[in-house]
């Protein structure tokens, strides 16, 4: 009697133990696929986009399962995308901010699940040349992919967002000749950016690129230039990079690098 006893208790305690270990499982991924929040995701090249290439194939209701954090753009090139804190944003050439909805497109966006691996404090940046010399000097190699999110008060900014764009659609480089252009003086916000190896050229952008929301959701806009004081850098190092290829809805797929010159200017606003 005190074996068949034993042997039900023994069975209703594994028993227990499997539905346990089953519903931790689902609370921790609830779709049933554990989340790589150590990745990079990219949808296409900025290879892609710098040829025309803005057709939007990827919701952002797919985007955001990939990450709360990163920049792109939107179908037809309308307006600059940033993602801080599982929010997205979309700044149009009005300089109107607005959610962006979950059945959105996007030709471009790099997203991640941000979780810093290292903080350091900089005192003064004067522009953003001068930001990044300061923070490339503090990254551990320069063989590595890092989003860098940058909350505070910023003394200046000049950001700026690109107009939607009719087919058939001009390159990049002339896109961005009809971009608007904002100045912000004094505001408090987020700067979220990534931060990539020359060996990355044609996927996405060497060295910076970043975005800017304010706190108040009222301006932002991918970020020309920049000063800031007393802030907090946020490094999050990101070991694998996945990138989606998307048909080529403009002129190429983008594989091969984008003109160096070209890119700089678009980058930068000249």
């Amino acid at each position: 009697m005190n074996d068949g006893r034993d042997r039900t208790l023994v069975i209703l305690c594994v028993f227990c133990v499997a539905v346990i270990g089953i519903a931790g499982i689902w609370l921790a991924f609830p779709n049933g696929e554990r989340q790589d929040r150590d990745i990079l995701f990219q949808v296409s090249t900025i290879g892609a986009l710098m040829e025309g290439n803005y057709r939007g194939v990827v919701p952002f209701g797919e985007i955001r399962k990939h990450g709360d954090f990163g920049i792109g753009t939107f179908d037809s090139l309308d307006g600059e995308m940033i993602a801080v804190n599982g929010e997205y944003f979309q700044v149009t050439a009005d300089g109107a901010v607005l959610p962006v909805p979950d059945g959105a497109l996007t030709p471009f966006a790099t997203v991640t699940f941000f979780e810093p691996d290292f903080t350091f404090f900089l005192s003064r940046a004067d522009n953003f040349s001068d930001f990044s010399r300061q923070v490339e000097r503090s990254l551990p190699s320069k063989d590595q992919i890092y989003a860098v999110r940058i909350p505070g008060k910023f003394p200046y900014v000049r950001a700026r967002s690109v107009p939607r764009q009719e087919e058939p659609y001009p390159r990049l480089v002339d896109a961005a000749r009809n971009q608007s252009v904002f100045i912000l003086e004094g505001t408090r916000g987020t700067m979220a950016g990534l931060w990539f190896p020359e060996a990355f050229d044609g996927l996405n952008v060497p060295g910076f690129h970043i975005h800017y929301i304010s706190d108040d959701r009222k301006a932002g806009g991918h970020v020309l230039d920049f000063s800031l004081e007393n802030a907090t850098i946020e490094i999050d190092a990101t070991p694998r990079f996945l990138v989606t290829l998307t048909p080529a809805g403009g002129n190429a797929t983008g594989l091969s690098g984008p003109n160096s010159t070209e890119l700089a200017g678009v980058e930068q606003g000249g």
